[in-house]
């Protein structure tokens, strides 16, 4: 059986980016009024300690301690989703580190955590699909990848693959976008377009305030191309 992935591993790793006022006219006009309302410096503030220790849990604690790490600072986020509750930023962020809470405990328990993910993503699609620069189409487009499928769970290659080309259509330079996005193909066996996925998310522009985070995913994208690069010389 697949287990559910480090998201933000995706992370989803997202860059600090106000909501558009063009996704704002995608809401509901309560909803929009309700999201402007909120400074966007305050919601950044309030999501940046759980940027900053996803980073810490997902790329330095070793794989034992993480189950409890991730188990911890949910209850961080759950406090920043009941201050915030209508802005997509906070629950993008408690949707990723649920999908990272969920990789770390494994087994068929870890499902109903997942579940909780996708339900947070979608219902942050729904408030501002724009917001941290469409990541919430990453994170759940990776879901879908990852997940089992049905009977046992919610996944679909073929909703993966929407998901994370409507999440490269919103930031198509972007190092989330571009890595996930080439290790889907690479699960498909199309190294090539893989390939240069991979290139573009190693020349990504780096992140200010997510350099722990940056650092960790050009681990990944290096150990990822190391492995697309060896199928291509066969």
């Amino acid at each position: 059986m697949k287990t559910i992935p480090l998201l933000l591993s995706v992370a989803i790793a997202l860059t600090l980016h106000t909501p558009s006022a063009q996704a704002a006219m995608q809401t509901s006009p309560q909803t929009a009024l309700q999201t402007a309302s909120v400074p966007a410096t305050d919601i950044m503030q309030a999501i940046k300690p759980l940027q900053d220790r996803w980073a810490q849990v997902n790329y330095t604690l070793a794989e034992d301690d993480r189950e409890q790490a991730f188990a911890d600072l949910l209850k961080q986020a759950d406090a920043v989703v009941q201050s915030y509750p209508q802005q997509a930023e906070a629950l993008i962020w408690r949707g990723i580190i649920k999908s990272s809470y969920a990789n770390a405990k494994g087994g068929l328990g870890a499902l109903s955590i997942a579940e909780g993910s996708k339900a947070d993503l979608e219902q942050a699609l729904a408030l501002n699909s724009q917001a941290l620069q469409g990541s919430a189409y990453t994170s759940l487009g990776v879901l879908y990848a990852k997940v089992p499928g049905w009977p046992i769970g919610f996944g679909d290659n073929k909703r993966a693959k929407e998901l994370l080309e409507e999440a490269l259509a919103i930031n198509p330079q972007g190092i989330d976008p571009n890595y996930f996005y080439a290790d889907y193909l690479v699960s498909k066996r199309d190294y090539q377009a893989a390939f240069g996925y991979l290139e573009k998310a190693k020349a990504a522009p780096a992140r200010p305030g997510r350099e722990s985070a940056d650092a960790g995913r050009q681990q990944e994208i290096a150990a990822l191309l190391a492995k697309v690069q060896k199928k291509l010389k066969k």
